[in-house]
């Protein structure tokens, strides 16, 4: 296996290929010649300085490179008969999406996509947890301190994506309604702070707030159930279910008191790390032939709710499922917008 850009993230790539069992990282590639070769040296890979020469040497590679690369890269590896994992979002537009699917159904490639979030140890035991509940709205928030990564896009690629990926998979409804609105930090040039409402076909309602901007690292979720809140945390890998058990009715001096009581249940969960988890399964797909949990149909759902979302928080306008002004934006050739 390869990997090819060896930032923020494709260094953890790197790292933990080179702990996966029966997995070879062959070679590394990078634009910056001094880190690829000081990464590709820590973890004894051969270091390529333009990634197409990587390709003969392997037969997988991680991409993670910049989004507007994502594209061009991917359809470079698949054509070679390279299995392929692209960092979300999938590409920078909902065509070029279409086209790295295509393109890996015709090379018979597995093409899986980095929404990481799905392999977290938390979220894997929320879906067992919500199953036997009856959900009814649902609370994200997503928000970390401005930093110089994957600032080529909007906080509702960078971060809110993550989200809209495991709510579509939780409700799995189709959106009915939509409304978001957000603001820019000074000369960054995209939405940096974001918020959405959405309503789905089965009733529930979900709010997300991503942040770019936020002096703390903030990743949760609660889940309003009929008789139950479900909380977790992502970056505790913490899980908290609150059940009301009975209420009291008492008097004193004429006075009704009332008191409640709560029972709080946590959930076991398992500490295995997310990014090891998702390379564990690709390669395990590639190896019986089976298609990913997040593969490229998956990913351009939740790259068509993103981009709806941010064009919603430019306009200041409401969707509605009916509304034709914005069919366009849900089509296959819509384009992601990334500035103001």
């Amino acid at each position: 296996m390869g990997v090819i850009g060896v930032g923020n993230m494709g260094q953890h790539h790197a790292r933990v290929l080179g702990l996966l069992k029966d997995i070879e990282l062959v070679g590394i590639s990078d634009i910056n010649f001094e880190r690829g070769l000081d990464i590709a040296s820590k973890y004894r890979a051969r270091f390529f300085e333009n990634y197409r020469d990587l390709l003969p040497h392997v037969d997988a590679v991680c991409i993670a490179v910049p989004t507007r690369l994502h594209h061009q890269v991917g359809i470079d590896c698949l054509q070679a008969g390279v299995h392929t994992l692209i960092e979300k979002p999938i590409a920078a537009s909902l065509a070029e999406a279409e086209s790295l699917v295509n393109v890996a159904a015709e090379a018979n490639c597995i093409l899986q996509v980095g929404h990481i979030e799905r392999f977290n140890p938390a979220f894997q035991e929320l879906s067992k947890v919500l199953k036997t509940e009856e959900l009814l709205a649902v609370e994200v928030r997503r928000m970390s301190p401005y930093s110089q990564r994957a600032n080529d896009v909007s906080v509702v690629l960078d971060l809110m994506i993550h989200d809209l990926d495991l709510l579509l998979e939780l409700t799995a409804a189709p959106v009915t309604k939509l409304t978001a609105s957000g603001s820019s930090a000074a000369n960054s040039g995209y939405l940096d702070y974001v918020t959405a409402t959405l309503s789905f076909a089965n009733g529930v309602v979900a709010t997300l707030t991503a942040s770019k901007v936020t002096h703390r690292k903030i990743r949760t979720l609660s889940a309003h159930c009929q008789d139950s809140l479900v909380e977790t945390d992502f970056l505790n890998n913490e899980i908290l279910i609150h059940r009301q058990t009975k209420a009291n009715y008492t008097t004193e001096r004429g006075q009704v008191l009332y008191r409640q009581n709560g029972l709080i249940e946590k959930v076991q969960t398992s500490n295995i790390e997310p990014l090891h988890a998702e390379l564990e399964h690709f390669v395990n797909c590639i190896r019986g032939g089976n298609q990913p949990s997040v593969g490229g149909q998956q990913a351009i759902k939740a790259l068509r709710l993103a981009s709806l979302i941010e064009q919603m928080a430019l306009d200041g306008q409401a969707w509605h499922h009916s509304d034709w002004k914005y069919q366009a934006i849900n089509s296959p050739t819509a384009t992601v917008s990334s500035t103001p």
